[in-house]
């Protein structure tokens, strides 16, 4: 004679089996925390450094936009860790960061494109001028759609907005 188990075993084995795997996705959720906020103050100081390397140098436009992609990264780092936060927090994955996080990744490649405008003009290269309008054309493609994905997230009945605060 087979007894069939009761009812509250599977049930329970569920919710244990659940719950470990609750555990396990809060450790990665720190470990990976900390691993972006230890980035993000690395690189924090690297820029500390270039940037007094580059007032004591005389900056030129170029260590300019360098330092400036570099601060940039760093706000994508932190958007990041805003993320894993929120997720941590709330066990539930939203949008807007990872918008917010191309929107800055958008933002870097168009601040590189147009620092190589300069000695595209020097070489005097047409199709990579071309190539680099076409660029500028699609990354402001992107940047519109970004913004928009935003503002379309920003305006959803009952959801209370998870806005960074970066």
């Amino acid at each position: 004679m087979t007894s069939s188990p009761p009812a509250g075993k599977p049930e329970a084995l569920r919710l244990t089996i659940a719950r470990g795997f609750t555990r396990v996705e809060d450790v990665v959720y720190v470990g990976l925390g900390a691993l972006l906020a230890a980035c993000a103050a690395a690189l924090l100081v690297n820029v500390a450094i270039g940037l007094g390397r580059s007032i004591l140098a005389g900056a030129t436009a170029q260590s300019i936009v360098d330092l400036l992609d570099r601060m940039l990264l760093i706000l994508m780092i932190v958007e990041l860790l805003y993320t894993v936060q929120v997720s941590f927090r709330e066990h539930t994955l939203v949008p807007e960061p990872f918008l917010i996080v191309g929107l800055i990744a958008v933002t870097r490649r168009i601040l590189v494109v147009t620092a190589q405008f300069a000695t595209i003009f020097e070489k005097g290269n047409d199709s990579a001028f071309k190539s680099a309008m076409i660029e500028l054309g699609l990354l402001t493609v992107m940047v519109i759609a970004l913004v928009v994905s935003l503002r379309i997230l920003q305006k959803r009945p009952g959801q209370s907005s998870s806005a960074s605060p970066a």
